[in-house]
Formats: C-alpha cells, sequence, structure tokens
C-alpha cells in the first residue's frame, strides 16, 4: 500500500476527493450526534448533583471535560465506524467481486495503494477537525439546554469548563480519534479488499468491518487512556 505512487497528482486529487466524502459528507450527523451529547450530559449531570452546598458551575466543570476526554471523540468514531467504515468496506468489496481490482492490476496499477492509501489519509486528516467541531458543538449544546431547562447560567457553565480546562486533554482527545481513523480506515478497507464472493459477501464484509472497528476503537481507547492519562 505504501509503495511509490504511480502519478502523485492522481493520488493527491484523490485525497481530495475522499476528504470531502468522508469529511463534509459526515458533518452533519456528527453536528447533530455533538449538540445532544453536550445536552444530555448536562441535564444528566445536573439531576445526579441532589446536594444543595455543590455549586452549579461544577455542571460545565464536568460536560465540558467528559465532552472533550471521552464522549466526543470515542462517540463520534462509533458513529463513524458505521458510516465511513461500512461505505469503505462496501465500495472496495463491490470492486472486488466484480473484479475492477484485478482490472487495475492488469493495467500495472498498484490497487491497494490507490484505492486504500488516500482513504486512510483523508480519514487521518478530516476526524481530528470533525472532532474539534464535536467538542465546540457539545460544549454549545450544554449550554443551550442549560439555559432552556433553567439548570444554570451560560456564565456559570463557563465558570465551571475554564476552571480545570487544560490542554493537554485536547492533544488527548486529537491523538485518540488520529488513532480511531487509521483503526476504522484500515481495517475497512482490509475487509472489503479480500471479499470473495458476490453482493451477500460484500454485506457481511461491511458487517464485519464496522464490528471489528467499534471492538478496536474501544480497545484503543482504554489501551491511550492507560498510557497516557497517568
Amino acid at each position: 500500500m505504501f509503495y511509490r505512487p504511480e502519478k502523485l497528482k492522481v493520488y493527491v486529487k484523490r485525497v481530495f476527493e475522499e476528504m470531502n466524502n468522508i469529511g463534509i459528507g459526515s458533518f452533519p450527523i456528527v453536528a447533530i450526534i455533538s449538540v445532544f451529547i453536550g445536552a444530555v450530559t448536562t441535564v444528566q449531570t445536573a439531576y445526579q448533583l441532589v446536594v444543595s452546598y455543590i455549586p452549579m458551575s461544577v455542571i460545565g466543570q464536568i460536560v465540558s471535560d467528559s465532552t472533550i476526554l471521552e464522549l466526543s471523540p470515542t462517540i463520534m468514531s462509533l458513529v463513524l465506524a458505521g458510516k465511513v467504515g461500512s461505505h469503505v468496506a462496501s465500495e472496495i468489496g463491490t470492486m472486488k467481486v466484480t473484479e475492477q481490482i484485478d482490472a487495475l492490476d492488469v493495467m500495472g496499477i498498484n490497487a491497494s495503494g490507490y484505492l486504500v492509501l488516500p482513504k486512510i489519509i483523508a480519514a487521518m486528516l478530516m476526524f481530528p477537525l470533525l472532532n474539534i467541531i464535536s467538542m465546540v458543538l457539545s460544549i454549545w449544546g450544554g449550554i443551550t439546554a442549560g439555559n432552556l431547562s433553567g439548570i444554570l447560567t451560560q456564565a456559570q457553565f463557563m465558570e465551571g469548563a475554564r476552571e480545570t480546562f487544560s490542554g493537554f486533554v485536547v492533544f488527548f482527545s486529537i491523538l485518540k480519534v488520529f488513532t480511531f481513523a487509521f483503526i476504522i480506515t484500515s481495517i475497512s478497507a482490509y475487509q472489503g479488499y479480500f471479499t470473495k464472493g458476490g453482493a451477500l459477501e460484500v454485506g457481511a464484509s461491511s458487517t464485519r468491518a464496522v464490528v471489528f472497528s467499534c471492538v478496536m476503537i474501544l480497545v484503543a481507547d482504554y489501551i491511550l487512556a492507560q498510557l497516557l492519562l497517568k
């Protein structure tokens, strides 16, 4: 897959095409999920704070930290494993069973590099950007839910969010998503590339891609937390 490209311009063009498909195409679902993650976390955190002497600004602290550290990167990646992973596996799997990949090999084109590498690069570039957007929208959703429900004001929320904010938490979140992007695209591409049979096998490969990607995301999440959060 990492063999020298035949024509660099073609690969660069494909990277931008995949960035549009993976990144821009996934923005609506990421935005919707992120807003409701922040809103629901705010409401549930307020429900659990039954002690009156705890300041309401703690809700902003809990929501922002949990959103940036875990909820946005992990839940977003699990959702994208279903959207992006299934698409990658079914696209490459269909090309495999219809012998389009064999045709590329006959023409002297490195099929794995031409089909897979641009997807991996595009995902590793776009997932961190989507994660940043997700974090912002989640915090905005938490602020909006707090205002609409009368739980706390925007000033109280931001006071708690700023109190324990750490740049390392943002870096760790982006690092996790960067890793998840490679996991999703590489596993999905592998499942599609080695599909054998027909339409039923393409569907099975797509299902395996999503399941394996989700499991490996959770495993990688634990490993990264164990290594870096000490």
